[in-house]
């Protein structure tokens, strides 16, 4: 036991004077069995107190020679934490949680090589580094990296502490008298919470109670009549907000990045055979004949509408379907509440739109507003025509636009369709937020503007005609075929071709250009018969104009030689000035080399 690191210092002693060292860095825990403490009179003592010892040190020199230190010890109790997983460095039994492949420093044995028996002492889980410092390290060595797997969910649910539930007597079965306290004595029962995800497997008796009584309740609810009396109102909303209003677990993309379906998995909650159930009664609850919005306003109010409203950034997409529809529902339901619900909406917008860029049910909002702003009445309000140019034109910027653009394009044609006046700022705002690099989602702008298009008015049309068509030229031009084909596609179109045929003296010497140049020059070939399709349609449309706009671009191109062929002859005279340089003659130094000036 004389192994000592380079610095002199004695790795055991080392580890048990740096118990609660906090470095950021892999630790080292050592937990050894009863018979090597005894071994070695420097652990003596140093366990009755604590019985983990961690030292924070990187996987280095000085692990190195701790791990040459304990060699001799049977157990071989040193283990490596890392990213929430504990990885053994020594004997079997030393592993706790989930273990990961990571090869043993020199000098320490690989796990399973060592046929000692485990240590019997259990270690605490609070002795385990946070997760949040270790999940930054980047290490330098070989370990293997393993895909971790993808969590089901986390949800941060307050768990009953009495989880032993009795079943009730069925509904139908009971006498009509008695049904209103029944019915209330489970939603009641309901309000008890399970743990579906540090130990699924428990309380799987209780667990089928509480399923078995939501499934017969949203049965007795949908099929019953006169049963949502004022005494349900209030334990209906209460076993909703119990059960649904909860912490979200982490965002696993925080970052914001698009969202691939082929590629990634939406993280699905697993506490969700419980949570449908709810959420369906709570559905059919609004949807009753017997529902009153009046008494029901009393619960339904803006504190559980704000509540409602963040439970939209879950990862489940089948939580923010039925979400989608709750709002819907109340929306249409309680008028005092629909200026609330717009006004939170925007909120949410805002913070994703200039703070977080990131939400996970924008797609479930904007399609909520689709159907309120099919609904708004004429003329619209100044608010609502501030909510789409504050609003829904900035949604357009953010990273992550594939995700929720049908919806945000629909949001906006609906507008477009209620009131024409609003097409000018809605036409000069994309183009102000058309994309530069991105080329997919210079396709979904061309798709939106093509919807726009297909309603727009034609006075409407003149306004904006010519910004929409030098666009429209940059894209005919880009060397992304994707996009010169969504562009070329235009002319495919009967209306938009009628509004380009009235306003054709204006729109031919826009597009000429680049049509032209790039029936020659694209490379690719489709293009080339789509360029040539539109060419021959402006032909067809005005002859006279289309051979004007030929004989310009050709003038035009011969301008460009002949100013071409004046900068080379500039320039050849400025080279002679500049080798009859007397400075150049004498050996001084030459403000040009040999060749051409560049």
């Amino acid at each position: 036991m004389k192994a000592r690191s380079r610095g002199g210092s004695d790795p055991l002693r080392a580890l048990v004077s740096h118990p609660s060292a906090s470095l950021p860095y892999p630790s080292l825990r050592y937990d050894p069995c009863a018979r090597c403490r005894g071994r070695d009179p420097r652990l003596q003592g140093a366990f009755h107190s604590l019985p983990n010892i961690t030292l924070a040190e990187r996987w280095s020199r000085q692990e190195r020679s701790v791990a040459a230190a304990l060699a001799p010890f049977p157990c071989t109790p040193l283990v490596r934490v890392v990213s929430g997983a504990v990885v053994s460095g020594g004997g079997e039994g030393q592993m706790a949680r989930k273990v990961m492949s990571y090869p043993a420093p020199t000098g320490l044995p690989r796990a399973g090589s060592s046929p000692q028996p485990p240590s019997s002492n259990k270690r605490p889980s609070n002795s385990t580094p946070p997760p949040t410092q270790l999940s930054k390290i980047k290490y330098s060595g070989g370990p293997q990296i393993v895909k971790k797997e993808r969590r089901q969910s986390s949800s941060r649910f307050n768990l009953s502490k009495n989880r032993e539930l009795q079943k009730l007597p069925a509904l139908k079965d009971s006498p009509t008298q008695e049904r209103e306290e029944l019915f209330i004595q489970k939603l009641r029962q309901c309000c008890v919470l399970f743990d579906f995800v540090s130990d699924p497997l428990s309380d799987l008796k209780f667990k089928e109670v509480k399923r078995a009584g939501l499934n017969e309740m949203v049965e007795y609810i949908t099929h019953s009549r006169d049963v949502v009396t004022e005494a349900i109102y209030p334990e209906a909303v209460t076993m909703f907000s119990v059960n649904l209003f909860r912490t979200l677990p982490p965002s696993s993309n925080p970052t914001g990045a698009e969202f691939d379906p082929e590629e990634d998995e939406p993280t699905l909650e697993a506490a969700w055979p419980h949570l449908q159930l709810v959420y369906e009664f709570f559905l059919r609850f609004l949807e009753s004949p017997d529902f009153q919005p009046n008494i029901a306003k009393k619960y339904i109010d803006q504190k559980f509408v704000l509540a409602l409203l963040d439970l939209f950034d879950s990862e489940d997409p089948r939580e923010r379907d039925f979400l989608k529809t709750i709002l819907h529902r109340i929306y249409g339901k309680f008028l005092g509440l629909r200026a609330y619900i717009r006004r939170q909406i925007n909120h949410i917008f805002y913070r994703f739109i200039y703070e977080t860029e990131h939400h996970n049910g924008i797609a479930e909002l904007l399609e909520i507003l689709g159907s309120i702003i099919n609904g708004f009445a004429l003329p619209l309000k100044e608010e609502h025509k501030m909510f789409l140019i504050r609003v829904l034109l900035p949604l357009h910027k953010v990273k992550s636009l594939s995700v929720y653009h049908p919806q945000l394009a629909y949001c906006v044609v609906q507008f477009l369709e209620k009131e024409s006046s609003l097409t000018e700022p809605v036409i000069v705002g994309l183009l102000k937020f058309w994309p530069k690099t991105h080329s997919p989602k210079e396709v979904m702008f061309l798709n939106e503007l093509e919807e726009i298009l297909d309603v727009i008015e034609p006075s409407e049309f003149s306004k904006v005609m010519e910004p929409l068509f030098r666009q429209l030229a940059k894209c005919v031009s880009s060397p992304h075929f994707q996009v010169a084909e969504r562009a070329l596609y235009y002319w495919n179109n009967e209306y938009i071709m009628s509004l380009i045929s009235d306003n054709a003296a204006r729109v031919l010497p826009i597009m000429f250009p680049a049509l032209y140049r790039n029936s020659k020059s694209h490379w690719n070939k489709t293009i080339h018969g789509l360029i040539y399709n539109a060419l021959k349609l402006f032909m067809e449309m005005n002859q006279k104009l289309f051979d004007d706009c030929t004989q310009q671009y050709k003038a035009e191109k011969q301008k460009g030689r002949f100013r071409m062929k004046e900068r080379e002859e500039m320039w050849q005279k400025i080279e002679e000035l500049a080798r009859l340089n007397p400075q150049k003659r004498r050996g001084g130094s030459s403000i040009v080399g040999e060749g051409r000036l560049e």
